[in-house]
């Protein structure tokens, strides 16, 4: 049964990497045979998925919909932009502003947010966007490991590991993945000053966007408050965090329906609510309790220990700088759901705290998928919108940009993590 699991597995990986399109369908039926097949037993079937972050994951999707409709984020971008004098600043302002809004709206709603701003400021000043939509996907990217509802790994790590929001910020009495990613952010910043010194160009001011509607920027705003709050409850339900999200949601699409009496609100909220991402998910959280089930994680674990000859900083570079590899190939939310138990049980098998190879998970898979223009979605998305106005962006270009960036990144959260978790 552990071979077959094994096979099963792997094909899965496979076919989720030689047809992206159909990830969601083949981590469906994935799953459904390693019940079939008896791997997994069927009672445990509903026990193995994390609702709590399925329900985050779509309440927070869909309140981004809305909050993206109030115009609300180009117009914080041109107050930005009314401050700098030069192109240069131009973009490394968006991208510090698309940073900082991933770290609490997911990675690819920022990009469509943000991106269109630094679309209008080439065509003003009759420049390529190209460089510019590159560094805010990359920031984007970056800053989602920041907070637990920064991204789907963040939210992952947060439900597996039983982590809350203040975590993020503070964990036992220490600095937590906040600060580390904004150390990173920090350097890669300076990487982008030095990519980016030749472009002076000043920037014309811009008309200001205008938004008359300001109440979802205030349920957006209370997600994070509430969050916050949970945080500080104990024994609370273990779908808490998931259903604060979804019923702030509710809460923004029932009143846009109560504003415009139009029941299409419905369809469009829906719409924005990305389901492959849930069902692929989904998916893998039964995938993954099926090779649990069978002892694959185990193996997986003891390759690791056994590679590392039980050295702790060698298992945690192996963890870091195996996830910045594989992420830069393989999209990060499934390899981080995979990794989550392996990581846990090196840990336990070399008897020390896995916090420390959590964060390095973290870190080396979340980051790490900045290096190629396939290893994240909010980078995909970045050359989509490219690609619509005319500009196809090679490998070569985009790393151009990218490398550097996620190198010091990366590099900085490696050393900073072991520091304070060794």
């Amino acid at each position: 049964m552990k071979m077959l699991a094994l096979i099963l597995f792997a094909i899965t990986y496979i076919l989720l990497l030689a047809l992206p399109k159909l990830r969601a369908y083949i981590a469906l039926a994935s799953a459904a045979l390693f019940v079939i097949i008896g791997i997994l037993p069927i009672d445990k079937l509903f026990s193995v998925v994390d609702w709590n972050v399925i329900l985050m994951i779509a309440g927070t999707m869909g309140m981004v919909g809305i909050f993206i409709e109030t115009k609300m984020p180009s117009l914080l971008a041109d107050y930005i932009l009314a401050k700098t004098p030069n192109v240069k600043w131009a973009i490394i302002s968006l991208a510090l502003f698309a940073g900082i809004i991933s770290a609490f709206v997911d990675n690819v709603a920022t990009v469509l947010m943000v991106a269109p701003v630094a679309l209008t400021i080439a065509k003003k000043l009759k420049i390529s966007p190209v460089y510019s939509v590159i560094a805010i996907s990359i920031s984007s990217n970056l800053q989602g490991a920041a907070t637990l509802v920064g991204d789907t790994t963040s939210i992952l790590l947060g439900g597996y590991a039983d982590m809350n929001f203040v975590d993020f910020f503070v964990f036992q009495g220490r600095p937590g993945m906040f600060w580390v990613v904004e150390l990173g952010a920090f350097v890669s910043t300076i990487v982008l000053l030095l990519l980016f010194r030749k472009d002076k160009q000043p920037v014309q001011s811009m008309e200001r966007t205008k938004v008359t509607d300001y109440i979802p920027t205030v349920l957006m705003v209370s997600i994070i408050v509430l969050l916050i709050v949970a945080s500080f409850i104990e024994r609370k339900p273990a779908i808490t965090n998931g259903l604060i999200c979804v019923s702030i949601f509710a809460i923004g699409l029932i009143r846009k329906f109560v504003r415009t009496k139009d029941k299409k609100v419905f369809i469009a909220a829906i719409k924005e609510i990305d389901f492959t991402t849930i069902l692929l998910l989904t998916g893998l959280f039964v995938v993954i309790g099926g090779i649990t089930e069978a002892g694959i994680v185990e193996e997986i674990s003891k390759l690791f220990v056994k590679a590392s000859n039980d050295n702790i900083f060698v298992i945690y570079t192996l963890l870091v700088w195996a996830s910045v590899l594989c992420s830069a190939f393989i999209d990060n939310i499934p390899y981080v759901a995979t990794m989550l138990p392996v990581t846990a049980q090196i840990a336990t098998m070399m008897g020390i705290d896995p916090y420390l190879l959590y964060f390095g998970l973290l870190t080396g898979a979340t980051l790490g998928g900045n290096i190629t223009p396939i290893g994240a979605s909010a980078n995909i998305t970045g050359l989509g919108i490219l690609r619509k106005e005319g500009y196809e962006v090679s490998a070569a270009k985009f790393m151009k940009v990218s490398v550097p960036f996620t190198l010091a990144a990366v590099s900085t959260g490696y050393i900073l993590i072991w520091l304070l978790w060794k």
